[in-house]
């Protein structure tokens, strides 16, 4: 009986430790009611073009970015003055490319929870603001943009108004962006932005339509959706690709990493979910708004529906054979876009408990029976886990928790036949991204 009862507060202690109940409250506080509201206000604005009115303070991009600054504003009140909130903005001139019909502004907003640890580390979730119909170049006409991406820029606004009840060691940025239906401007700006101040970037969830449970092809699920990921930086060296042709790494680079860490987390306290990891930047020679910052080479990965309806996307307004054609309120599900935001929250949550990942991890074990493990220590660590997996897996399926130390051996794991990783571990469990290793010892 004594070791029956041992055995159940093992498992009961090994249970709690994979999880935290803050982030059980995360997912409950997340209002579809809410997310419905906001999404509704930002479909009334008529058109988000990027090029489109901005004196109105009822219609037009103008009218709709104020208004999400003040919601932001509204959320930083409420919390003490949490948010640093502002815009940014950078001039694009008329024939940059074949959209830019006229000098314009895009402008985003920026609103700032700085951490209490690391305040230069930022994890940042976005939505798009603008919109547009058929005609991208069309500015005047009705444009709601209610999935694409009123849901996406709402899910934000939201997770803000969650989030900034919390502390963070790292802070968090909630991010407006314009410009993207023009050619991802609004994203290049606040790239150089970021760069030339020197801010730790740990990655972007670009959340681009979020709302849509019913595909083109009759497919319905409000469980389903997709993290988008390139497989390596953009920016990585012809030393570092050399390399990998020997030591692997083809799908392991940051941004992989970073969409796993969603999948994972997802998993573990939304089961109900069913992320599906995509091998690609985005869609089918497609883009979006996370492609400046990997371009960058700072991860980035986009969280969206699974199953699109392109009759409700860049589309006028109109019937046509049967079929009501446009991006309007009736085609949103609000549910749907309260599980994804609150995918969004968590990650942003548990990233930003969490300490820096290794900066530095070097593996061996050439040859030998074992796979061995060095890696830098981080500061507020107290603890790491090595990952590992079939080469062919997607996703980090084993792992062993190795204590606070910078060095291991995996005993009669043989390096040949998995691909591995470190990551470092909080106080509270929580985890850095994996890192895949960068070095090689012998």
């Amino acid at each position: 009986m004594k070791k029956s009862l041992l055995v159940l507060l093992l498992i009961s202690a090994f249970g709690f430790s994979q999880s935290d109940s803050r982030i059980y409250d995360i997912i409950d506080a997340v209002s579809t009611e809410r997310i419905e509201k906001d999404i509704t206000t930002l479909a009334n604005f008529g058109t988000r073009h990027t090029l489109s009115d901005t004196v109105s303070t009822t219609r037009g991009i103008g009218a709709a970015r104020r208004w999400i600054k003040s919601e932001f504003d509204k959320i930083s009140e409420a919390c003490g003055s949490c948010l640093d909130v502002s815009f940014q903005r950078d001039l694009v001139k008329k024939g940059t490319n074949q959209r830019i019909v006229k000098d314009v502004y895009v402008v985003n907003v920026v609103a700032i929870q700085k951490g209490t640890k690391y305040p230069n580390r930022y994890i940042i979730m976005s939505g798009d603001i603008d919109s547009r119909v058929s005609d991208p170049t069309n500015f005047t006409d009705d444009s709601p943009g209610a999935n694409d991406n009123a849901s996406g820029m709402a899910g934000t606004i939201e997770a803000a108004r969650v989030l900034s009840k919390y502390k963070f060691e790292s802070s968090v940025i909630y991010l407006g962006l314009s410009g993207e239906e023009q050619g991802l401007f609004g994203g290049q700006g606040l790239v150089k932005q970021m760069k030339t101040n020197g801010w730790d970037i740990i990655g972007i969830f670009n959340n681009d339509m979020i709302g849509n449970i019913k595909g083109v092809d009759g497919v319905i699920s409000n469980r389903d959706f997709r993290i988008f990921s390139e497989p390596v930086p953009a920016t990585e060296s012809e030393e570092q690709r050399r390399a990998r042709r020997f030591y692997g790494g083809e799908v392991d680079g940051v941004s992989r990493q970073l969409a796993r860490y969603v999948h994972k987390t997802t998993k573990t306290y939304m089961p109900e979910m069913n992320p599906m990891m995509i091998y690609r930047l985005d869609r089918f020679g497609r883009g979006g708004h996370h492609r400046p910052f990997n371009d960058a080479g700072y991860a980035g990965i986009r969280i969206m529906e699974a199953h699109e309806n392109y009759t409700q996307q860049h589309q006028d307004i109109r019937t046509e054979n049967g079929i009501d054609y446009g991006d309007v309120l009736e085609h949103v599900n609000f549910d749907y876009a309260k599980k994804l935001t609150a995918v969004n929250a968590i990650n942003l949550a548990s990233l930003a408990w969490a300490p820096p990942a290794p900066e530095k991890v070097e593996i061996g074990g050439i040859v030998e029976p074992s796979a061995k493990f060095r890696w830098s220590k981080v500061e507020g660590a107290v603890g790491y886990k090595i990952y590992w997996r079939d080469t062919t897996s997607p996703t980090w399926d084993h792992s062993r928790s190795v204590g606070d130390v910078t060095a291991y051996t995996l005993e009669g794991i043989v390096i040949d036949n998995f691909f591995f990783g470190v990551s470092a571990v909080g106080k509270d469990g929580f985890e850095s991204p994996v890192v895949f290793p960068n070095a090689v010892f012998r």
